[in-house]
């Protein structure tokens, strides 16, 4: 969908016109009542389930998530999946042309913050006339997005549905982001963000990043299991190549990730990532930062992700607890980091389906008020 009006930014710049990529699954409804919305982490997309046609391998990146008869039923709900502004999967980004210029953007696409898109899907929904979503939901980044959403619109979605994510980025988080974009920055590739007219794509600074990245997506338990100090060849080759399973397999992602994403859009979706703190105009009050919230919510972590961990979310619950919210908060023990928000993990798969269930029970009872079951573990209702 394309939007001729311009769209002003929280950094002050003006994106004159721009165009959003998005996809939908399930149908609406004569009320329009039924639509979620899914907002994609860093490197996600509009595709949020199934397979296309022409290309069955490139399955929806929350695939397991979103389905008929999946936690996020569509045979109930409209879900409607985004690709955010500055990205490389259809949305106006770095990679597109500047009508201004006649060349790719490049390197003077604005950088555009978490708000920034929460103002544009409020757009496309205006232009789908969706006046109110059942929810807004996201894990990691996308939970960003779906807390901002219940600040920026609090009256238009019903429940916001936070999996993995924080109120604002540590110190630490925002160093291991500073240190990718270094990598990317000094790959001399990278022609100050202008590569695109040289032909050629940083991907040495890319790999790094995503290795980077990916460390800290996975917890210590996990690589020690999966990895551990395995050799690949059963001995030291006494060189600075690939000795370690570990190794092999943070090129392998590496590689993989410098091959399909575009280092403006890592750049820029990072910045995002650490520019994102509602309580910064509150002198760090979270709980007055959360006070214009009308929402009801569900927060999700998991207990082994130490780049987004639960003192994040429990510090957003009791925020929201102060402001006397309705929350449902559910603390998972998987093993997998922070990837475990994308994995199937059945307590956690099923925390998300009882929530949606209670969901639809509002949507065909508006009176009904089911509590979520606790049959998935440690699920606690305030």
């Amino acid at each position: 969908m394309h939007f001729a009006t311009p769209l002003q930014l929280q950094s002050g710049a003006l994106l004159a016109d721009y165009t959003l990529v998005y996809e939908t699954y399930g149908s609406l409804n004569a009320d329009k009542s039924n639509a979620v919305l899914v907002c994609h982490a860093l490197n996600a997309s509009h595709h949020v389930a199934g397979v296309y046609q022409d290309d069955e391998k490139n399955v929806g990146w929350w695939d397991n998530m979103v389905g008929p008869g999946k936690a996020l039923d569509t045979n109930k709900f409209f879900v409607i999946g985004v690709n955010n502004l500055g990205s490389c999967f259809g949305s106006t980004g770095p990679m597109h042309l500047n009508a201004a210029t006649g060349k790719p953007y490049g390197a003077d696409f604005p950088v555009v913050t978490v708000e920034d898109w929460v103002q544009a899907q409020a757009r496309l929904a205006d232009a789908l006339g969706i006046v109110q979503f059942a929810a807004v939901m996201g894990g990691s980044l996308g939970g960003m997005q779906a807390l901002a959403w219940s600040l920026l619109y609090p009256t238009r979605l019903r429940h916001c549905v936070v999996i993995a994510s924080t109120p604002k980025l540590s110190a630490q988080n925002i160093a291991f982001n500073d240190v990718a974009r270094q990598a990317i920055l000094t790959d001399p590739g990278f022609h100050g963000g202008d590569y695109y007219a040289h032909g050629v794509v940083p991907k040495n600074g890319l790999r790094v990043a995503r290795m980077v990245g990916h460390i800290t997506y996975l917890s210590d338990d996990d690589m020690a299991e999966k990895f551990g100090r395995d050799l690949r060849s059963g001995a030291y080759q006494f060189g600075f190549g690939i000795d370690f399973e570990i190794e092999s397999y943070l090129r392998y992602q590496g590689d993989k990730f410098s091959e399909y994403f575009d280092a403006n859009t890592y750049l820029l979706i990072t910045k995002a990532l650490d520019y994102f703190d509602p309580a910064k105009e509150y002198d760090g009050d979270l709980t007055r930062a959360l006070s214009k919230t009308e929402a009801q919510f569900l927060l999700v972590s998991f207990m082994t992700d130490w780049r987004f961990s639960p003192e994040r979310s429990r510090e957003m619950v009791q925020a929201l607890v102060n402001n006397k919210r309705r929350v449902s908060y559910a603390e998972i023990d998987a093993p997998h980091g922070h990837d475990a928000f994308l994995l199937d993990d059945p307590r956690y798969m099923s925390v998300v389906g009882e929530y949606y269930n209670r969901i639809w029970q509002e949507l065909e009872q508006p009176a009904a008020s089911t509590a979520v079951t606790e049959a998935a573990g440690a699920v606690h209702e305030f």
